[in-house]
């Protein structure tokens, strides 16, 4: 995620960290290249006669792909803050669960902290497994070694949990955790599990492949075609005003694609080794450790 001031006068027209122009140069600048041809042709040949070609078909069809991409943005930036959400309510339960497990098991410090760091490694699990890492590297850390055998599960998030579960249950049957208490605390594991059911299914539900699709097509066709609709009325300022339009559509489209994906690597897309490692600095609080791992701070204004 880009955190960055927001920027002010003269900054817009430069700044390009954080900007989505990196992402779609290439294509602008074939834009160009391409107006500058058909501005070049329209000066000294005339093709399409003295007047031109009509932009009334390219008013049009811009109207029509504008709002075409307007939808999809909308669609794409509630996959975004539904991601952003479902993570913020896993650190709320996870801060909920340990302020309890300080609670309810300071008796038995031992489980507390086994308890603890099973829930860090839920998180760490949760995060490789929605960016397609290496689960099991990222949670091992955080397991007792008699709890290795939860690695060698195919839904090691969804293991850790269980995992979870029968550790609290150890203290239940031996009648030293009351069952009301012990509700309480799997009251906490199935919102987790709720979370991470929520996550898996944006993730492995993108928008319709038909839909992105068509804007893609309708977006190179309406830019391509642009110049030969202008040349004849704006000559030599065809590139300029066709590289402006080819800047918005194509942003438009790009900044679409990335929110799509919320949990990926992408500039724009959710930090969430931030929000893994401001769970694993609350819990470990909660636990009294010393010192605690630093919050993530952005690296040229990226957060990851």
């Amino acid at each position: 995620m880009i955190i960055r001031p927001r920027p002010h006068g003269w900054q817009l027209l430069y700044i390009l960290r954080g900007s989505i122009v990196p992402a779609i140069a290439p294509k602008v600048l074939a834009i160009g290249a391409l107006a500058v041809a058909v501005a070049a042709f329209e000066r000294y040949w005339h093709p399409f006669g003295r007047d031109g070609v009509t932009v009334v078909p390219f008013t049009l069809l811009g109207l029509v792909l504008s709002i075409f991409l307007s939808f999809r943005n909308s669609a794409c930036h509630e996959r975004w803050w539904e991601g952003r959400k479902q993570w913020g309510q896993l650190v709320i339960e996870s801060r909920s669960f340990a302020r309890e497990a300080a609670a309810l098991l300071a008796r038995q410090p031992a489980l507390q902290a086994r308890t603890s760091h099973l829930l860090i490694g839920f998180a760490h699990a949760l995060a490789a497994r929605l960016r397609g890492g290496d689960e099991a590297a990222a949670t091992a850390p955080w397991l007792a070694p008699d709890q290795a055998p939860v690695l060698e599960r195919r839904n090691l998030p969804d293991g850790v949990l269980a995992q979870l579960g029968r550790e609290l249950a150890v203290p239940l049957h031996a009648g030293q955790l009351d069952p009301y208490l012990y509700a309480q605390f799997e009251t906490r594991l199935h919102a987790m599990s709720g979370v991470q059911a929520a996550c898996e299914r944006i993730a492995g539900t993108p928008l319709p492949f038909a839909y992105t699709l068509l804007l893609h097509r309708c977006a190179w066709l309406f830019c391509v075609l642009l110049p030969f609709g202008l040349a004849g009325a704006l000559g030599w300022a065809t590139p300029v005003v066709s590289m402006l339009l080819a800047y918005a559509f194509f942003g438009l489209d790009q900044l679409g694609e990335e929110m799509e994906e919320p949990f990926g690597l992408e500039p724009n897309d959710l930090p969430l080794d931030a929000m893994v490692r401001t769970i694993e600095i609350d819990v470990l609080d909660a636990l009294g450790h010393r010192p605690l791992p630093e919050p993530l701070q952005p690296q040229g204004y990226l957060l990851h």
